[in-house]
């Protein structure tokens, strides 16, 4: 084949990768990118936008479900409702696919030549792509990594069979009867969940003390009440050990030092991402590392001249919007403009029952900054819109500095309170002040105002509690 040579060679057309050569054929670079799958990478295909569908569609049958049980207290009734998981994936299938064909429009649209194939790096101005018709060799001036991340596996639980990922859990073609989740944070409760009101008696096993670890309790506490009404056993502080010799159980160990079998047809292992670093020559490049993740400056720069990284293959927090931002500006740096990495917060949302999002700093690690600190929090059971959609559970919180009161993190868990986070976020960057935003009037009904309330509470006049 005849050899490619561009300005910007972009690895992984995930969030971040596909971004970052949007960005940069705007801005009239050269740019080829290569992907071995489809664009869009884990969070379109396999990650965020699927396990969306899918729990939106456990969320309603779970709605018809109560419906046809009589529980439903809006007072509508149907017969029995049936599930067709096999419908509900090609449903997901679909709005996979349209995304999928939209990253790959926007890709020509903005003039970047999208190569298919597995690529290898030869040097640190050279690589070589896998494709069907044979091995390409491109050479580019600047390189930028986005390979992402993959499933951790556990040795004494490796994938297959009955042992699943996350990716296998979104494509099975019925719900299975009994699952057994291994590790409670986000995506084992998300999808825990999710099978749970699709009818699969669910166990989860997390190690840590309790679930979601890398929220504050106070957050967590709602999804651990809900997980409990819809007849989910948490087991925390306990092990997973391995399969039962006949295969039909999980082994677990018990905080007492007891040994427990969970009976299950399905285990889902959702233990954390480690970074897709394996396979494509990294070795043959001389990049620092932190650990498994390659090592970035301010500007997404590796140790090595003309190369960058960006997303989860440079580490946490594992976030596609965090890697889209970076590459974005990524793209904007090769182009000349002068751009470091200054945000002030990244928001976190977890998909649960109910939704939990996390900007800036809790409550916490305020007070461990040194800061003195006022906390406003307001309850969704003071809160109208929140009543009439019966998402009562929950609250919005804001923390401030108690001298100057700029916000420093803001917090909420609660039935849909993921379209909150942009306002969240947006407050943070903007440097608001409390004065800011309780002065800013907010739409009646709406759960928003939850954070207006929160904000004057934590200025001590709350109207509505």
């Amino acid at each position: 084949m005849k050899e490619i040579s561009c300005k910007l060679l972009v690895i992984g057309a995930g969030p971040g990768g596909y971004v970052c050569a949007i960005r940069a054929g705007q801005l009239g670079i050269d740019t080829v990118i290569v992907e071995a799958g489809k664009p869009g990478g884990t969070c379109l295909n396999v990650g965020c936008i699927p396990s969306k569908a899918m729990i939106h569609a456990a969320d309603e049958y779970l709605k018809v479900s109560e419906m046809a049980e009589g529980t439903s207290p809006l007072g509508i009734g149907l017969s029995k409702p049936t599930l067709d998981l096999k419908k509900t994936v090609a449903w997901k299938d679909g709005i996979v696919g349209r995304l999928n064909t939209g990253v790959a429009g926007l890709l020509k649209k903005a003039k970047v030549k999208s190569l298919q194939g597995w690529a290898r790096f030869r040097d640190g101005k050279t690589v070589e792509v896998e494709t069907e018709t044979g091995v390409q060799v491109i050479r580019a001036e600047t390189i930028v990594i986005a390979t992402g991340s993959l499933p951790t596996e556990l040795p004494f639980l490796p994938f297959g069979g009955k042992v699943i990922s996350s990716t296998e859990a979104l494509a099975l073609k019925e719900a299975p009867k009994a699952l057994a989740v291994v590790g409670g944070g986000y995506i084992g409760l998300e999808l825990g969940t999710a099978f749970a009101k699709m009818g699969a008696k669910v166990t989860v096993v997390e190690a840590q003390p309790r679930i979601l670890p890398l929220y504050d309790a106070e957050l967590t506490r709602p999804v651990a009440k809900r997980l409990d009404e819809l007849g989910v056993s948490v087991l925390t502080d306990a092990k997973a050990k391995g399969l039962s010799s006949k295969g039909d159980a999980l082994l677990v160990e018990t905080s007492d030092g007891a040994e427990t079998r969970i009976e299950a047809d399905r285990v889902l292992v959702t233990v954390g991402r480690r970074p897709n670093v394996e396979g494509w020559g990294l070795e043959e490049i001389d990049v620092d590392r932190t650990g498994p993740f390659i090592r970035i400056d301010d500007q997404c720069r590796t140790s090595m001249r003309g190369i960058y990284a960006i997303g989860d293959v440079t580490g946490e927090p594992m976030l596609a919007h965090r890697a889209m931002a970076q590459g974005e500006m990524v793209a904007e740096i090769v182009a000349g403009h002068r751009r470091s990495w200054d945000k002030s917060c990244i928001p976190a949302v977890c998909f649960t029952d109910p939704e939990v999002v996390s900007a800036g700093l809790s409550p916490e690690e305020a007070r461990q900054s040194g800061a003195e600190i006022k906390v406003g929090q307001f309850p969704f059971s003071a809160n109208g819109r929140a009543m009439t959609l019966l998402g009562e559970s929950g609250f919005v919180r804001v923390v401030a500095r108690a001298d100057n009161h700029l916000v420093l993190g803001i917090q909420a868990v609660g039935s849909g309170v993921s379209e909150l986070s942009a306002a969240f976020s947006l407050a943070i960057e903007m440097g608001a002040r409390l004065e800011d935003i309780a002065g800013t009037i907010h739409a009646h009904p709406t759960q928003g105002e939850g954070f207006q309330e929160a904000a004057l509470k934590a200025l001590g006049h709350a109207l509505h509690i």
